[in-house]
C-alpha cells in the first residue's frame, strides 16, 4: 500500500510536467504563426493587388475577382524591366563570381595559412563591418574614377564599377573563414602526405566540403547585388548599366495611381531572390549555423 501511495505523487509530477511542456510547446508555435503572418502578410497582400484591377487595387479588397495576369505583362512592357532585369542578372552574375574567387582566397589564408600581421589584418578587417555603407561611396568612387583615367577599361558608366568594389566582402570572408577553420587538421595532414600544397587542399578538400557557407555567400551577395540602387546612381549616367532597382524605381513615379501594376512591378523584382533562396535555403541555413561556432 505504501508503495502503491508513493508511486501516485510520481505519476501526479509527471502528467503535471507534460502539461507544461505542451503549453510550452503550443505557445510557441503560437508565437512563430504571428511571426510568420507578420513577416509573409505583407507579401502576400502585394501579390493579391498585382492581380487586381485598378478599382479592386485601390480599394479594401484582399482577394481579385478575377486574376489579372496582364498586369505583370504590361508592368514588364512599359517600365522596361527587360533592360534593367538583365543588366541585374550580369552585374549579380560579376559580383558573385569575384566573390566566390577572392573571398574564398582570403578567407582561407585566414584561417589555414600563416603569415605577419595575421590578426592584426583580420582585426582590421572585422573592423569595416561597423562602417555604414554611405561612408565608402565617396573612397570608392574615387577610386574607380582614377582607375577609369589610368586604364583603357570603362569603369564609370559601365559595369567594372558597379561589380569590382564588392567583389570581396568582410562578411563573406568571416562565414567562409570561420567555417574553414573547423575542418580538421587531419586533413591537411593527409594532403601533405600525398604532397599536395594548400592550392590543391584548397580545390580538392576544403571546398568540396563547403557547400553551405558557399551558399550562403552567394544568396547574401545575390541579394546585395540585386538591391543596390544609391551606389549605381551614383556611377551611372545612362540606363544602360542601370539594375532592376532604378527600374522599379522611376516605374513607381511613373505608375502613379495604378496601384495594381506598381505591385506586378515589386513582385516582379522579389521573384528571382525567393527562387533562389527557395533553392538553397537548406545550405543556407546550415551555413548561418556555423558561423560564430569556432575562432
Amino acid at each position: 500500500m505504501a508503495s502503491v501511495a508513493s508511486s501516485a505523487p510520481k505519476e501526479i509530477r509527471v502528467h503535471e510536467k507534460a502539461r507544461r511542456v505542451d503549453v510550452g510547446r503550443v505557445l510557441t508555435y503560437v508565437v512563430l504563426i504571428i511571426g510568420a503572418a507578420i513577416s509573409v502578410g505583407p507579401f502576400l497582400l502585394t501579390v493579391s493587388k498585382s492581380l487586381m484591377n485598378l478599382t479592386e487595387a485601390t480599394g479594401r479588397t484582399l482577394i481579385p475577382s478575377t486574376l489579372q495576369w496582364s498586369n505583370y505583362v504590361e508592368a514588364w512592357n512599359d517600365a522596361k524591366f527587360s533592360l534593367y532585369f538583365f543588366n541585374s542578372v550580369k552585374l549579380a552574375a560579376i559580383t558573385l563570381s569575384g566573390q566566390l574567387v577572392f573571398c574564398t582566397l582570403a578567407a582561407y589564408a585566414f584561417a589555414r595559412m600563416r603569415f605577419p600581421a595575421k590578426e592584426f589584418l583580420y582585426t582590421l578587417l572585422l573592423a569595416t563591418l561597423m562602417l555604414p555603407e554611405a561612408v565608402t561611396w565617396v573612397p570608392n568612387f574615387i577610386t574607380v574614377t582614377w582607375l577609369g583615367r589610368i586604364t583603357p577599361l570603362q569603369w564609370v558608366d559601365s559595369w567594372p564599377a558597379q561589380t569590382v568594389p564588392f567583389m570581396a566582402t568582410a562578411f563573406a570572408i568571416l562565414i567562409l573563414r570561420q567555417f574553414f577553420q573547423q575542418i580538421p587538421e587531419e586533413l591537411w595532414d593527409a594532403a601533405q602526405i600525398d604532397g599536395a600544397g594548400h592550392v590543391r587542399y584548397l580545390t580538392r578538400v576544403v571546398l568540396p566540403i563547403s557547400k553551405a557557407p558557399m551558399m550562403t555567400i552567394i544568396i547574401f551577395g545575390f541579394t546585395g547585388a540585386w538591391n543596390a540602387l544609391a551606389w549605381p546612381l551614383l556611377v551611372t549616367n545612362s540606363l544602360d548599366w542601370r539594375p532592376i532597382s532604378y527600374g522599379l524605381l522611376a516605374f513607381l513615379d511613373e505608375a502613379g495611381a495604378h496601384v495594381h501594376l506598381q505591385m506586378a512591378g515589386s513582385v516582379i523584382t522579389l521573384l528571382p531572390i525567393l527562387i533562389l533562396y527557395f533553392l538553397v535555403q537548406k545550405q543556407f541555413i546550415e551555413g548561418v549555423a556555423h558561423t560564430g561556432l569556432k575562432g
